[in-house]
């Protein structure tokens, strides 16, 4: 399971992980014996490209060989490529049990899935990557709601507004995806996803 380190956040100087009690937050400079006292230098052209790449992977917990697929295929698809394939990764299903906010992080969401908790139109789906579709139902496994791990989510939720493209009946554990992410919503992501894509056009 690829998991996120608070040394990496802090190396890139950036919270890319779902964490409250993040390191960057109690120690903003990089980790090692002199990052207290090294400052943060301006990066090169590149070392732009490869921040921002290295951030939006960390943030969604993808693997190189998967990240690069997702600009692969965003790139050849017709339309505006940074929006496509910011799509792409929001459409995960582990990211959208985590905006639904029924896992606290997005690792915590994949744990859900891999483990067959979650339920896209009726049946189990097992793998973090599937990419939900306009129109496609995903629920919370019945037998999974009385559980440890749901017990308060309900509670949790009251308080909790998922993005206006997921629809969710609070009572019931239960979502609709009706349709992908607006530009306003993919806008809020505080990456410059035309670095990234820079860095994979070299």
């Amino acid at each position: 399971m690829y998991q996120i380190t608070c040394k990496k956040c802090r190396r890139l100087g950036y919270k890319v992980c779902d964490s409250a009690k993040c390191a960057l937050i109690r120690k903003p400079y990089p980790p090692g014996q002199h990052g207290k006292n090294a400052g943060r230098k301006r990066p090169s052209e590149f070392g732009q490209q490869l921040a921002e790449k290295q951030k939006l992977k960390f943030i969604y917990g993808v693997r190189e060989k998967q990240f690069r697929k997702y600009f692969d295929f965003a790139s050849k698809k017709r339309g505006v490529t940074p929006q496509i394939m910011m799509e792409m990764l929001e459409r995960r299903l582990d990211n959208v049990i985590f905006r639904l906010g029924w896992a606290p992080t997005r690792n915590a969401a994949r744990q859900l899935v891999s483990h067959g908790h979650i339920l896209v139109n009726g049946k189990k789906v097992h793998s973090p990557s599937y990419s939900v579709s306009s129109g496609e139902q995903v629920d919370i496994k019945e037998s999974s709601k009385s559980g440890s791990l749901f017990v308060n989510t309900r509670t949790i939720l009251k308080k909790f507004q998922p993005p206006v493209w997921l629809e969710m009946d609070k009572e019931k554990l239960s979502a609709k995806i009706l349709g992908v992410p607006d530009k306003d919503f993919l806008s809020g992501i505080p990456v410059q996803v035309s670095k990234v894509l820079e860095y994979y056009s070299r």
